[in-house]
């Protein structure tokens, strides 16, 4: 009797993972790609509008949602134009895109895990705040408060995003490893607080008054100072992760991306402030490695620390539990 139930046991759990197998296979793979998608589009529009501020484009089309009364103004074109114009133009498609999968999630809520049409309805929530944001900004005219908001609300977009495609990368974690975890959210936290105070600060003007009249200094200052505590955290982070060995083993890419962006953020920080914010490409590069910075902290955050077994390893395991 007791082998019979040993047995049943074995063939249940066989067919559990053949089922989940059936489920990544076909579910799984389109909201992967799609993830990833919204994750390059999400960056991307980050980015554009960083550009946009950097350039002052930010009233280059003084109405909202359209730009002078049209879908594409040819007759106002020009580079600012076309920045704040692309720059709503990826906002509409990031907004489509997360649409698209909220509604894959209705269609095939049967299919999938339960809190996937939750955590997609939260990213529509977040989609329909920034697009007000947007509106605001305009509305405003730039407003400091309504631009950090904006910028924040898409770093939340970004985080959550890449929060589900590792959670669906991810759907068998058997070590989580919290602490792992709060070491890792210490920096991206400062980070976020960080890209809050480089907003204030360009947004404010208040990075030009303290060069150019030495007045004001406070927000440059600390922004400025900001960077040493996230310096800190990221090293003692990957001497961790060094002095554990495995978890450097697994996560050795991600790490040394966060190296390579912790020198790069520190040296376009440097170059911003030797040209006096002249240099626009400098500002922008800040801009994409913060980023990016947040885009990979958010990552070994919600990733898998370790490597998964693969299905055909699991069946054999429980092949050999079968026939012992």
């Amino acid at each position: 009797m007791a082998f019979e139930s040993n047995l049943l046991c074995k063939i249940i759990g066989i067919t559990h993972l053949i089922n989940n197998h059936l489920y990544k296979s076909k579910y799984l793979t389109i909201f992967k790609r799609l993830g990833s998608h919204s994750v390059l589009a999400l960056i991307a529009l980050i980015v554009i509008g960083g550009a946009t501020r950097v350039m002052e484009a930010g009233l280059a089309c003084p109405d909202w949602p359209l730009c002078y009364g049209s879908f594409l103004p040819f007759n106002h074109m020009n580079l600012r134009v076309f920045l704040e114009w692309f720059h709503r133009l990826d906002a509409f498609l990031v907004g489509t895109l997360i649409l698209f999968k909220f509604a894959l999630s209705i269609i095939w809520k049967n299919e999938i895990p339960n809190w996937l049409p939750k955590t997609y309805s939260l990213l529509l929530f977040l989609v329909i705040v920034q697009g007000s944001f947007g509106a605001l900004t305009v509305i405003n005219l730039l407003d400091s408060y309504t631009v950090t908001g904006h910028l924040l609300i898409a770093f939340l977009l970004l985080i959550t995003t890449i929060s589900i495609n590792q959670n669906l990368e991810n759907d068998d974690i058997e070590e989580p490893l919290i602490w792992w975890r709060l070491l890792l959210f210490f920096p991206l936290l400062l980070t976020l607080i960080q890209s809050f105070i480089g907003v204030r600060l360009s947004s404010t003007w208040s990075a030009h008054i303290c060069l150019s009249f030495n007045k004001q200094c406070l927000i440059l200052n600390t922004h400025k100072l900001f960077a040493f505590p996230i310096a800190f955290s990221i090293l003692f982070i990957i001497a961790t992760a060094i002095y554990k060995r495995s978890l450097f083993n697994e996560n050795w890419k991600y790490l040394s991306a966060l190296m390579f962006l912790l020198f790069s953020q520190i040296s376009l920080g440097v170059l911003s402030l030797k040209t006096n914010l002249n240099e626009p490409i400098f500002i922008i590069g800040h801009q994409l490695n913060a980023s990016l910075f947040i885009a990979i902290l958010t990552t070994l955050i919600f990733r898998n620390p370790f490597t998964k077994k693969g299905l055909k390893h699991s069946l054999n395991s429980q092949m050999v539990g079968i026939n012992s």
